[in-house]
C-alpha cells in the first residue's frame, strides 16, 4: 500500500493539517483563488493609475539611473516611451538634471529628512533642452540605500507665466519712467515760457507744481487754477458791461456786443468746468437747508428778465407756495443751466418756468417753443460735451456741459429729471423732488415786504467796492456808476474805514472781494465796517471762491456770495435785494 508521502503530487496543506484532500479543495481552493484574483486586480488597477497618471512617476537610484517609470515621465523628459527614457538615462545626476549642483543639493537634504516637496528644478529633455518641473521625493531606504521615488509634474505654463508678468511689470515700470521723464521735460520747457513775467512766473510755477503732484488729475488742476483765471475775466466782464450801458455808435456797439458774448463763453465753459471737476471727485457734498423754492423761482425770473429782454422773447414765472430742504447753491445752478439752454435754443416765442404740486413731490418745469431736439437724440443730451444742436442752428453755442452737470447734480441730490421735446415745436425739462406738498405749504415763509424797488435803477445809492484788484475796481465803479450809483473804492479794510471815519457817508450797501492783500478777508472788513458805523450795513461777498465751508460759514453771518466773473444781471438782482431789506 502506497504511504502518503509517496503520492506524486507531494505532501501538501491539507496533510499539515489532518484534512482529506477533498476537505482542502473544498474549504480553501476557493477562498485562495479569490484572494489571488482580488490581489491581481488591485495590482492591474495600480499599473493602469501608474501607466495612466498625468504626472511623471518614477523609481530610481540616485547612484545610478531609473528603476521604473511611466509614459508620462516619459513624455515630460520628450522621450518616445518610458522603455526609452529608463534604458538611455543611466545616470540620474549627469543625464536628468540640468544642475549637477543643484542635483547634490537636494541629494543631500533627502538624505538628510527622507523627502521633499514640490521642488522647482529643471530636468534634461532628450533633445538636451531644459524643462521646468516641480519634483517630490520620497526615500525609500526599504529598498535601497538610495532608492527614491518621485512624482513630477511639468509645470513650464506656470514659469512662462510668472516671467510674462515679470516682463510686464519691468515694461510697465519702465513706459512710467518714460512718462514721467516726458512730464518733467514738459514742466520744464513750460518753467522757460513764463520767464519773462514775474507774476505770470508765479501763477504757473504753482499751476505746475499741481499739474506734478498729480500729473492724472486735470481736476485738481482746474480746482487750483480757478481763482487767478477768474479775476481776469472779472475785470474785462465788468468793463464790456459799463460800455454796454453807454451809448454807442453802431459799429462800436457790435464789437463790444461780440466782445461780451466771447466773454460770457469763456465764463461758463470755465465755470462748467469746475463744477464737472468737483462733480466727478464727488466733491461736492450737498448742504440740505429748507428753501423757499417759490422765492427762488422769483429771483430767478429776475435774473433772467434783462437776458429775455435781448433775445426778444417772452419769459413767465409760476410759482406755488413751497419749502424744501435741499441744497438751494445746486437747485440753483440747474435751473439757471435749464434756464440758460432755454434762451439759447429760443428764437422766438415764449420760456415759462413753473413750479406744479403734486401729491407727493414737486415739479419745477421749464418750458420753451425753441428749436426742440429729436426723439432719438434725447438720450444723449446729458453726455458730456454734446451739444444740443450743430452749428449755425441759432443761439450762441456752448461747451455741452450744462446738462451733464444738471444730470450729475440731480443725482447727488436724489431727484428725477425727465424731458420731452418735438423739433421746431419746443422743449420741456421737469425736474421733481420729493417733497410732503402739505407740510411745505404749512411751513411756507410769509412774503417779505419789498420795500423800495430797485430793479428800474440806483441813482444816487451810495455803494462802497472793497477789492484788492486795480482793473476790478475800476471796471465795477465804472458799471455802477452807469446805473446810477455813487460808488465809493478801496482796495482794502484799512483805506475803506479811513474813508469813513473823515466823511458823513454812510454806504448803503458794501460789496467785498473775499480774498484781500496780507491774508485779509472782505468779511473782516465788513465786520470792521458795522463795527465803526453802529449799524448792520447790507453787504455781500464778491468772490472766485467756490468752496462750500465759505459758503456754509457766511450763510451762519446771513451774507450772501456772489461768484467771480460777475454778470450784470445778477448783481442788479444782489444789489436789488441787499437795498430792499428794512
Amino acid at each position: 500500500m502506497k504511504k502518503p508521502f509517496d503520492d506524486d503530487r507531494g505532501y501538501e496543506v491539507g496533510d499539515l493539517l489532518g484534512l482529506g484532500r477533498q476537505s482542502v479543495r473544498k474549504n480553501y481552493y476557493l477562498t485562495l483563488q479569490e484572494r489571488l484574483e482580488e490581489l491581481e486586480r488591485e495590482r492591474n488597477r495600480y499599473k493602469w493609475l501608474f501607466e495612466k497618471a498625468l504626472h511623471g512617476i518614477f523609481q530610481g537610484d540616485l547612484r545610478g539611473g531609473f528603476l521604473a517609470c511611466n509614459p508620462a515621465m516619459a513624455k515630460i523628459c520628450g522621450y518616445l516611451s518610458a522603455e526609452d527614457l529608463q534604458s538611455r538615462v543611466i545616470r540620474l545626476r549627469e543625464q536628468l538634471f540640468c544642475s549637477a549642483n543643484e542635483f547634490d543639493a537636494l541629494r543631500q537634504e533627502l538624505l538628510d529628512s527622507g523627502s521633499l516637496s514640490a521642488r522647482e528644478t529643471r530636468l534634461r529633455r532628450a533633445d538636451a533642452t531644459p524643462v521646468n518641473v516641480a519634483i517630490t521625493l520620497l526615500r525609500r531606504p526599504d529598498l535601497g540605500p538610495e532608492v527614491v521615488e518621485a512624482f513630477v509634474a511639468d509645470i513650464t505654463e506656470r514659469v512662462q507665466a510668472r516671467q510674462k508678468l515679470v516682463q510686464v511689470n519691468a515694461d510697465l515700470e519702465r513706459r512710467v519712467e518714460e512718462r514721467t521723464q516726458a512730464l518733467q521735460n514738459a514742466n520744464v520747457g513750460l518753467h522757460f515760457q513764463i520767464a519773462e513775467r514775474e507774476k505770470v512766473e508765479r501763477e504757473l510755477v504753482i499751476t505746475a507744481q499741481a499739474a506734478r503732484d498729480a500729473n492724472r488729475s486735470k481736476d485738481k488742476y482746474l480746482a487750483a487754477a480757478s481763482h487767478d483765471l477768474l479775476q481776469p475775466l472779472n475785470a474785462a466782464r465788468l468793463t464790456i458791461s459799463a460800455l454796454q450801458e453807454s451809448a454807442l455808435p453802431a459799429e462800436e456797439a457790435r464789437m463790444v456786443h461780440q466782445v461780451h458774448r466771447a466773454l460770457e463763453g469763456a465764463e461758463d465753459l470755465l465755470a462748467d468746468l469746475l463744477d464737472i471737476s468737483k462733480l466727478d471727485q464727488q466733491a461736492m457734498v450737498p448742504d440740505l437747508l429748507l428753501t423757499d423754492v417759490a422765492a427762488l423761482a422769483k429771483s430767478l425770473g429776475e435774473e433772467f428778465e434783462a437776458v429775455a429782454t435781448n433775445a426778444g422773447v417772452r419769459f413767465h414765472v409760476r410759482t406755488i407756495p413751497a419749502l424744501v430742504k435741499t441744497d438751494q447753491r445746486m437747485l440753483t445752478r440747474i435751473l439757471r443751466n435749464l434756464l440758460s439752454n432755454a434762451f439759447r435754443y429760443t428764437l422766438s416765442g415764449r420760456v415759462l418756468l413753473a413750479l406744479r404740486a403734486r401729491r407727493d413731490s414737486l415739479r419745477i418745469e421749464v418750458w420753451d417753443t425753441g428749436v426742440g431736439i429729436d426723439e432719438s437724440k434725447l438720450k444723449d443730451i446729458f453726455t458730456e460735451f454734446h451739444q444740443l444742436l450743430p452749428q449755425g442752428t441759432g443761439g450762441r453755442q456752448g461747451a455741452g456741459l450744462g446738462l451733464a452737470i444738471v444730470e450729475r447734480m440731480v443725482s447727488v441730490l436724489g431727484y428725477r429729471i425727465d424731458v420731452v421735446s418735438r423739433p421746431s415745436r419746443g422743449s420741456r425739462f421737469a425736474l421733481v423732488l420729493p417733497v410732503d406738498m402739505q407740510s411745505a405749504r404749512r411751513a411756507a415763509l410769509p412774503a417779505t415786504e419789498i420795500v423800495p424797488s430797485f430793479v428800474h435803477g440806483f441813482a444816487g445809492i451810495w455803494i462802497m467796492v472793497i477789492d484788492n484788484e486795480p482793473a476790478i475796481l475800476a471796471s465795477m465803479k465804472l458799471l455802477l456808476e452807469r446805473w446810477g450809483c455813487l460808488v465809493i473804492t478801496s482796495p482794502d479794510e484799512h483805506q475803506a474805514l479811513e474813508y469813513l471815519r473823515q466823511t458823513n457817508n454812510v454806504p448803503a450797501a458794501v460789496l467785498a472781494d473775499y480774498h484781500l492783500d496780507d491774508e485779509k478777508t472782505g468779511w473782516q472788513a465788513i465786520s470792521a465796517i458795522r463795527t465803526l458805523l453802529g449799524v448792520p450795513v447790507p453787504a455781500a461777498l464778491i468772490t472766485a471762491d467756490r468752496g462750500d465751508e465759505l459758503r456754509k460759514l457766511m450763510r451762519t453771518q446771513e451774507v450772501p456770495i456772489l461768484n467771480k466773473p460777475v454778470k450784470p444781471n445778477r448783481l442788479r438782482a444782489l444789489l436789488t435785494s441787499l437795498l430792499s431789506v428794512k
